[in-house]
């Protein structure tokens, strides 16, 4: 069994696993959108933090790695991305098909938010950028995150203005 992540914000930079194989891939309709409190990776329940989640929109695209996990990781793969991703009912696993750059079209494994979990919620970009610059949980302050997530989509050349913007906001608020 091949098994295809598709990645489109911590795992960009965080996979986790053991990766063969990265593409360039876009996944219809669903938006890349901090539409997710986090209450324990990057913030806390008194203070959440956001998370990008991938949130089910007409008409969307949301642009992305498809990666490979290394044949014979594949359960351990998934067992630690179910530990990883799963910690709280907000995201739920399913199949998705990818476009790959090459033309190839591959079905992976995506974590998609939940529309009727508590911690689903659609804020204005200065809403955001306030939680963000504020917000640190388990594993560490949520600008990493954000910084993280907008550094890696640059490099790999897919835009996000959103992203681009949420960065020169938080580092103001925050004078890095």
């Amino acid at each position: 069994m091949t098994l295809w992540v598709f990645g489109y914000a911590s795992l960009l930079w965080n996979p986790g696993f053991p990766v063969v194989e990265r593409a360039h891939a876009r996944l219809e309709g669903y938006a890349r959108s901090f539409c997710m409190y986090s209450i324990h990776h990057r913030g806390t329940e008194e203070q959440p933090g956001l998370v990008l989640a991938l949130d089910a929109q007409e008409g969307a695209c949301c642009e992305g790695v498809a990666l490979r996990a290394e044949p014979g990781t594949e359960e351990a793969t998934l067992a630690y991305l179910r530990e990883r991703e799963l910690i709280s009912s907000a995201y739920y696993e399913a199949m998705v098909e990818l476009h790959l750059d090459d033309n190839r079209k591959v079905e992976a494994v995506a974590y998609i938010i939940d529309p009727h979990h508590v911690q689903y919620c659609h804020l204005p970009l200065e809403e955001q950028a306030r939680l963000i610059a504020r917000a640190h949980g388990g594993r560490g302050p949520n600008t990493e995150y954000l910084y993280n997530t907008a550094e890696h989509l640059a490099e790999i050349g897919i835009p996000d203005p959103d992203l681009d913007w949420l960065c020169r906001q938080v580092r103001a608020l925050t004078a890095d």
